[in-house]
């Protein structure tokens, strides 16, 4: 059964607030072993600004692989 856009909506959402989650809590616990103690709300920034990257990353490649799959060079 196909996925409605309503839940591919819901499942990136959840899918977003988790891993900016589980990455701001990784950078809480692992920089200051090597040293590095940042206040809480700079952690949060970090954390957005890599959320964003990740995004966008991850819109290029399945536009590039959507790209590919039109132009039929993927099965």
């Amino acid at each position: 059964m196909k996925q409605t856009r309503r839940a591919s909506l819901i499942e990136t959402i959840l899918n977003t607030a988790i891993g900016y989650l589980i990455a701001v809590t990784t950078q809480i616990i692992v920089l200051p072993w090597f040293g590095v103690h940042l206040p809480i709300a700079s952690n949060f920034v970090i954390g957005l600004v890599f959320t964003v990257v990740s995004i966008a990353r991850g819109f290029a490649l399945r536009r590039f692989f959507e790209a590919l799959r039109v132009k039929g060079v993927l099965a």
